[in-house]
Order: structure tokens, then C-alpha cells, then sequence
């Protein structure tokens, strides 16, 4: 499955209407099912079914915007459902999980990838922060049979709340243990730790840390994969979503292992040692 880098602005629509243009166009351009695309409100809303890696499963992720001109916010707002029913609405999907995506009505650079089973993004917006998401099937440490659905929805806030890009409390979800990053199990939702944000010895942070906690050798750079966890369990590991230390390190940086090629994110505004990730780019 591919990926794609660009920008969209505000030339034809505001520039959070036109991102979400963006990521319906790509995802029903590479196998993704549209069960729902409507302009014709205020708020746009995407929602769409994919197949998995296997090709026969059902998968049901969306975004739809959300915003407020006196408050001066442009949201897209990141969705996982356990189901798809026409009459009700996105919020009310089944089983639905949201959190919302910062964004912007003026220009937006992006970079977006998909396979069957989850699509991730990153968007650079304002001043610039950068804002994550991830919806759709993480890679359970389970079988199908025991884990059918193990599904993630992450985004950098809980809900549709009314928050700007330039809020300094906001976080990405790959660090976890935040409510904007829940995990599906059998039985229930749940908000996991991430490892190794949550190691001290690897990504800690602070003076009795920064010394001890992993960094580059010699100008290369170790990729460990997020693990969902809690202080019981280990539950799998988010797909093509990898820990990279930031030691030395800088925002956009592209790093190709294996043939695959990956780009460095900070967490939204945060550039310390353990607030970076790197996003496989499919192909």
C-alpha cells in the first residue's frame, strides 16, 4: 500500500475540509471502502471499511471536521467503530472511539500512509507543530481467533475538544497512556502505556535520565517498535509507528532501512530526546 506527501490550503475550501478531501481521495483510491462522505454540512464526515491485511476482514475507521471561527480552531476529528449502521451519525457509529486531530483553515503540509488495516498521518500545521493520527488495527501479540479486532484510535485530544494547534498541553498519541490513544480489547476500551516512551531508562526525561536513555551510534539510529502495554500485559505493537530517539535528531528527517523508508516526527511543539517517533511510509 502507498503513501503520500503534500499540502492542501485554503485556494478552494478551508484547508481542514480540503485535508479531509485528501485523505477520502487517497483512501478510496487504494481499496478502502467509502461508506459515508458528506460535504453537505457544516461538519464533513468520512467513513470508510477496510479489508485488513488479509483482504477479508472489515475494519470501520473515519474523520469528519469539527471547528469554531470565534475560537479560531480547525479540527479534524479521528474515529474507530466496531460496525457501520447509514442512519446514525458519526459520532453515534457503534461502538465508536474518537479523538480529535488539530488542524488548520490556512495551509497544511501532510504526510499520510495507508495499508489495509490502518491509516496514519501527520500534518504540519500553524507554527509549526506537528499533529498525529492513527486509526484502524494495531499488530496483536494474539491469533485472529483470540483477538479479532484489536484496534486503535489515536489522535492528540480527547474527543472533539475545542482546542487550538498552538495549545502547549496537547500530545500525540504514541507515547501513550493518554486518553487521546485507546486500545480495543474483547471486552472493552482501554488506555495503554506505550512502550518504550514509558521505560525511564529509554525514554525518560530529565536531568537524572538524559545521559542514560538510548541515542544514536555513531549518526545511526535504532527503530523500536511502540508496544501496547500495561503493568500485566503486553498487547501488541502499533503498525509502521516506531520509537526513535531524538538525540541529535531533527524534525523531517527521512531514514531508509531495508528498502523502507521512514520520517522523523516530534511530539506536536516538544523536541526533547523522547518526544520523537518515526512513520513507515508504505509502499
Amino acid at each position: 500500500m502507498p503513501h503520500q506527501i503534500g499540502y492542501v490550503d485554503n485556494t478552494t475550501q478551508l484547508a481542514h475540509y480540503e485535508m479531509l478531501k485528501t485523505i477520502h481521495d487517497f483512501a478510496a483510491a487504494n481499496d478502502w471502502d467509502v461508506l459515508r462522505y458528506d460535504t453537505s454540512g457544516i461538519n464533513h464526515e468520512l467513513i470508510l471499511q477496510g479489508a485488513g491485511l488479509s483482504g477479508t476482514e472489515e475494519i470501520f475507521v473515519g474523520f469528519r471536521t469539527y471547528h469554531d471561527v470565534s475560537a479560531d480552531y480547525y479540527n479534524l476529528l479521528a474515529g474507530v467503530f466496531t460496525g457501520y449502521a447509514a442512519h446514525l451519525t458519526f459520532d453515534g457509529q457503534p461502538g465508536a472511539k474518537l479523538s480529535g486531530v488539530p488542524c488548520h483553515n490556512q495551509r497544511v503540509d501532510y504526510w499520510l500512509t495507508l495499508n489495509g488495516q490502518r491509516i496514519a498521518l501527520s500534518m504540519k500545521v500553524g507554527t509549526p507543530v506537528y499533529e498525529p493520527a492513527y486509526v484502524g488495527k494495531a499488530l496483536a501479540y494474539a491469533r485472529p481467533s483470540q483477538w479479532p479486532y484489536p484496534v486503535v484510535c489515536g489522535g492528540a485530544l480527547n474527543g472533539a475538544a475545542a482546542t487550538r494547534f498552538s495549545d502547549t498541553t496537547h500530545g500525540g498519541y504514541f507515547r501513550g497512556s493518554r486518553a487521546n490513544m485507546q486500545l480495543r480489547t474483547n471486552d472493552n476500551w482501554i488506555q495503554p502505556a506505550c512502550y518504550p516512551y514509558d521505560n525511564a531508562y529509554i525514554g525518560g526525561s530529565g536531568a537524572a535520565y538524559n545521559n542514560r536513555s538510548m541515542r544514536d551510534t555513531n549518526g545511526l539510529y535504532m527503530l523500536l517498535p511502540v508496544e501496547l502495554c500495561d503493568s500485566n500485559n503486553v498487547y501488541g505493537a502499533l503498525d509502521g509507528i516506531f520509537y526513535i530517539s531524538g538525540f541529535d535528531n531533527v524534525v523531517e528527517n527521512t531514514l531508509t532501512i531495508a528498502g523502507e523508508d521512514y520520517v522523523v516526527f516530534q511530539d506536536v511543539w516538544r523536541t526533547e530526546h523522547n518526544a520523537y517517533y518515526a512513520m513507515r511510509l508504505d509502499t
